[in-house]
């Protein structure tokens, strides 16, 4: 079986070579902008967390939708 595989080496197409694959500025780019885009959003839900919070604690909803008071220690 060997002498078969040695006749077929030849055939395997090779790969580049190692200093030759790299990501690229477009994919780092993308990377970015991904980061960015999640940043926006943690902001956002936490802004729009503390508005409805807030919201509850006025008393904007109604009453069978509040969370009752903690019982306190």
């Amino acid at each position: 079986m060997t002498p078969v595989l040695l006749l077929l080496l030849p055939l395997v197409e090779k790969g580049p070579d190692e200093e030759d694959v790299v990501a690229g500025w477009t994919a780092f780019g993308l990377f970015g902008l991904l980061i960015l885009a999640v940043a926006l959003l943690g902001f956002s839900l936490t802004k729009h967390l503390k508005r409805a919070e807030r919201s509850e604690q006025e008393g904007r909803y109604d009453p069978p939708t509040r969370r009752p008071a903690p019982p306190e220690a």
